[in-house]
């Protein structure tokens, strides 16, 4: 987790009251993105890298599709085979399991950036 310096309180006399309120919202806002405010619900609190806890989608990526779609001719026009609408079929449905992990992680990373 992130570690944060606290914020010494403000003096209290000769402060100009204009800078004194500047520094102080400054102050305010520092603390309540580090969360040493206090703040209840943490809404205010910022992400930060360590945050964030989901695994890498790389791993999970198709490496190489093998649809290739030769196909044979009849009568001077090109027709798939069986065996190539088979390898769109296998391809396609690596492509939709890569999607649906994507979105999962997408959806982790929302819900830890919302929380």
């Amino acid at each position: 987790m992130a570690r944060f310096s606290g914020i010494p309180a403000l003096p209290q006399s000769n402060i100009d009251p204009a800078l004194y309120s500047v520094v102080s919202a400054l102050k305010e806002n520092v603390e309540l993105l580090t969360g040493t405010r206090g703040e209840s619900d943490g809404a205010s609190i910022a992400i930060t890298k360590s945050a964030l806890t989901v695994a890498s989608p790389a791993d999970s990526l198709i490496t190489a599709l093998t649809a290739k779609g030769y196909g044979v001719t009849i009568s001077g026009t090109t027709v798939p085979t069986h065996a190539d609408y088979l390898d769109l079929l296998r391809d396609v449905t690596f492509l939709l399991n890569d999607v649906i992990r994507l979105r999962a992680t997408v959806a982790t990373l929302v819900q830890q950036i919302r929380s």
